[in-house]
């Protein structure tokens, strides 16, 4: 390997920026659906009010919702609170708020579910039996948010596997391109090898190792580079605001590691068969 280490590099390097690419896209799949599961694990629903509801209205409101066996607490949000949560959440929209001469933020009532609540017909009975009531103006479902989060992970490792998917098929004609030029710069050795009684099996191994070896190292890589831009990645995001945790990267886990250097491992494998096969009867 390391005779033809400059046709190896080049092999390794594909492969690298292969696997890199299924990487990224797992990793922010990984983080969506992270999201998606605090979501899930702390479901609220945000009834707005109107901001000429009296006490005596917030308080049907608040009993009608604490009277539901799904709900397990509620808390009333008052307009300056929301106001104060939002300049928290966003700093960098301050400005837009001190300009204006009124707080534009309406009370709420925050009614948490229990965990075992389902989040189906009898959520929804809930939030359409509430809306109605007098003093009600909107109401926010986090458990749209929940939806949306796992369909954009789904679509982000579709799209990750798909692009991943075509430079991998291009890792394999590289390899079995690069094994089969090492076999032609062999070939002398293998006719000697041939000559003293190699089986094709004994000759094959050896090609078997260089392909998986070479997969294996550029799978193991595209880790190292990845584990690199999740860490250096969020520097470069932090004037984004909010959607600085909607891109975001979470690092692969262990099954997906693994996953991803037997696959680099795989492919080294089948694009070695494939090449020696041609110079070699089975």
């Amino acid at each position: 390997m390391w005779q033809y280490r400059a046709r190896n590099l080049f092999s390794v390097t594909i492969i690298c920026l292969s696997f890199l690419i299924v990487g990224v896209f797992l990793s922010l799949s990984n983080n969506l659906q992270h999201m998606a599961k605090e979501l899930s694990t702390n479901m609220v629903v945000t009834f707005f009010l109107d901001k000429a509801a009296t006490a005596a209205e917030i308080k049907g409101i608040e009993q009608k919702v604490l009277g539901s066996p799904l709900v397990s607490g509620v808390k009333v949000v008052g307009a300056e609170e929301a106001r104060d949560r939002f300049q928290k959440n966003f700093p960098d929209l301050k400005d837009i708020l001190a300009n204006l001469k009124i707080n534009p933020f309406p009370p709420s009532l925050e009614a948490r579910l229990k965990d075992t609540a389902p989040a189906s017909r009898e959520v929804a009975k809930l939030v359409q039996d509430v809306r109605q009531m007098k003093g009600v103006e909107d109401v926010q479902f986090n458990q749209d948010w929940v939806d949306k989060m796992q369909s954009l992970s789904r679509l982000a490792k579709a799209v990750g596997f798909f692009l991943g998917g075509i430079l991998m098929l291009a890792s394999f004609f590289i390899i079995s391109n690069v094994i089969k030029l090492n076999v032609l710069a062999r070939k002398n050795e293998i006719e000697i090898l041939r000559l003293v009684g190699a089986t094709n099996i004994f000759i094959r191994i050896p090609f078997l190792f260089e392909g998986i070896a070479l997969g294996v190292m550029g799978s193991t890589a595209s880790l190292a580079f990845l584990l690199l831009a999740t860490k250096l990645f969020p520097i470069y995001i932090g004037s984004l605001g909010a959607l600085q945790q909607l891109m975001n990267f979470r690092y692969l886990s262990l099954s997906q590691a693994l996953g991803l250097i037997a696959a680099g491992g795989i492919i080294g494998c089948l694009g070695s068969l494939s090449s020696v096969s041609k110079f070699l009867k089975t």
